[in-house]
């Protein structure tokens, strides 16, 4: 399709936990889907206009199907609940082509996978990866209890071949105890590469117990904002490809102010986790509020999330 989505079919939804169902999508003529790398994601575009990033969850070796699955988070913005309570097996679905903000470090010595409910999707790909390769590798895996906790069974395949550890770790099993962060880095062997990827207090804790480590070894995941966006507004954002000048109003971010004057822009989750939006930034001084950039990326001043970000300068001059 010119817009570069293109259609899937679901073949089959599967229950794969409390409130959690997986959805295994395959092309409705048979051909083999793009390839995909671990810890990658598609966007789904629902037919209520809402765009949701979900991540692969199979093996990326797998050309004839993706595979993914969703929460249905009663507190979230709707996205879940939609598909949990429309989406039927045989259902065509527009979906863009994968795209991998989390890669995987494939000749890591050791590799440290830790996941907090649903956020064991793109850590589990990870899993699959380093077994084919194998690669030494470890998943611990937290969750309010095992009935809330997705694809236990697959993970106890993966853990009987002998390169992955696994670690399980149940709320409802503690009797009190804290889950200890901590000690799972404090035990990583120094050169080792760590992912997590869970709920925002698991990410927050992760990232603080990881400070001395590496940059470059540490993985982080977001599945939603930290920051509200910034609506301040009281700017104008040039587009230097068209000419447009547009003002950015109070109350709307960039990428609001743009769809309202009628300039397509690639979005998705809007809430700056996803990078869908990233665009080049050719003069003028963002307000980055997005968790997709590194503190380094945002520095640089070179792109920004315009679901999110503002301006600190009166005019910000876009590659658009």
């Amino acid at each position: 399709m010119s817009d570069g989505l293109f259609e899937v079919r679901v073949k089959r939804i599967s229950y794969e936990a409390d409130a959690i169902n997986s959805y295994e999508l395959i092309s409705p003529t048979g051909r083999n889907l793009d390839p995909f790398t671990a810890g990658g994601h598609i966007d789904v575009h629902l037919s209520n206009g809402m765009v949701r990033s979900y991540s692969l969850v199979n093996d990326q070796r797998e050309r004839h199907r993706y595979v993914i699955a969703i929460n249905k988070d009663t507190a979230g913005r709707g996205g879940s609940r939609f598909l949990h309570d429309n989406l039927k097996a045989g259902d065509i679905v527009r979906v863009s082509r994968p795209r991998n903000n989390f890669a995987l470090c494939e000749q890591a010595e050791h590799s440290v996978l830790i996941a907090g409910g649903i956020g064991v999707t793109p850590l589990l790909s990870m899993a699959r990866r380093l077994d084919a390769l194998g690669r030494s590798c470890e998943l611990v895996y937290a969750a309010r209890a095992p009935r809330a906790a997705a694809f236990l069974d697959e993970i106890e395949v993966l853990a009987a071949k002998g390169r992955l550890r696994v670690c399980l770790d149940f709320d409802d099993q503690r009797s009190g105890r804290l889950f200890d962060l901590a000690a799972v880095i404090d035990r990583a062997p120094a050169r080792a590469h760590l992912y997590c990827c869970g709920p925002q207090p698991m990410l927050e804790a992760f990232e603080a117990a990881a400070a001395s480590r590496p940059a470059d070894h540490v993985h982080v995941e977001y599945f939603q904002a930290t920051e509200a966006p910034a609506t301040a507004g009281g700017f104008e954002v040039r587009l230097a490809r068209s000419g447009r000048t547009i003002p950015v109003e109070a109350g709307k971010t960039i990428l609001e102010a743009l769809l309202d004057a009628g300039i397509g822009a690639n979005h998705a989750c809007s809430e700056g986790v996803c990078g869908t939006c990233e665009t080049r930034v050719l003069e003028g001084i963002p307000d980055h509020r997005d968790q997709f950039l590194s503190k380094d990326e945002q520095a640089s001043n070179k792109t920004m999330m315009i679901c999110c970000s503002g301006a600190r300068s009166g005019t910000l001059v876009l590659d658009l």
